[in-house]
């Protein structure tokens, strides 16, 4: 009879990832191949542990307006309620009433990286969403507000000593509040979790890529659904007018 350890379990799942995670930066020279390489470590630790209601994947976010936000790397989003997710030219597009968080993966986390990853959060947050009430059995349910979209940054290592110091906080406090990253992973040193007040590091026994995914999972469980889409907002873009010159 196998003799199981629950510790043992939680313990391998880190050091999975973090054994592939570690020689992209000697194996890849290119920085955009070590970025996709790191991104794809990432999304599949999501997509197998995640619940099946949510998915991950890189994609562009847009909105009911026409706005897109940048690429993301890795975009949690809702696939149980949403009507709709874009495939094109091997592109995956999501609307932004779908997202629950979405994360930037890099090797090395550094001031630079940082101020990018909140420049890609910012343009997801600041896109329209829309929200409609809810029927049911009963009558309507208020539409649901909108909820806070999780923002943040992957990565392996630290370009800073120590890995998770006040260099690190001091970065994680510039910019501005629509692009703040609330959880990060490093793997090889920690974790990182802000709110509105401050940012908090801890360093869970060297497991920080299992705590890191307990974490989300947590966060994602308070925010229960998503808003109810307004399908029709986005249908109003199939009227197209013909141009005079084509009658």
């Amino acid at each position: 009879m196998r003799n199981w350890s629950l510790q043992a379990l939680l313990s391998g799942l880190h050091d999975d990832i973090q054994q592939r995670l570690a020689p992209v930066r000697t194996v890849f020279s290119h920085p955009g191949t070590k970025s996709d390489a790191s991104e794809a470590v990432w999304l599949e630790l999501l997509q197998k542990y995640l619940p099946m209601r949510y998915q991950a994947a890189s994609a562009h976010v847009v909105d009911s307006t026409g706005a897109f936000s940048d690429q993301i790397d890795v975009v949690v989003f809702d696939r149980q309620y949403s009507p709709f997710i874009f495939h094109y030219q091997g592109e995956t597009v999501v609307p932004a009433e779908s997202v629950y968080a979405v994360f930037e993966a890099k090797q090395a986390i550094n001031a630079e990286q940082v101020a990018y990853a909140q420049r890609k959060v910012q343009s997801v947050r600041k896109l329209h969403r829309t929200s409609l009430p809810i029927p049911h059995a009963g009558g309507v349910y208020q539409a649901k507000p909108l909820q806070h979209i999780i923002g943040g940054l992957l990565t392996f290592e630290s370009d800073w000593n120590p890995g998770l110091g006040d260099s690190l906080k001091s970065a994680l406090a510039a910019g501005s509040e629509e692009g703040r990253l609330d959880l990060g992973c490093i793997a090889a040193h920690g974790l990182f979790k802000c709110d509105g007040i401050g940012c908090v590091t801890t360093a869970p026994m060297g497991r920080a890529a299992t705590a890191f995914l307990f974490e989300l999972i947590a966060r994602l469980q308070e925010k229960a659904t998503v808003p109810m889409i307004d399908v029709g907002a986005y249908a109003k873009w199939l009227d197209v007018e013909v141009p005079a010159s084509a009658v």
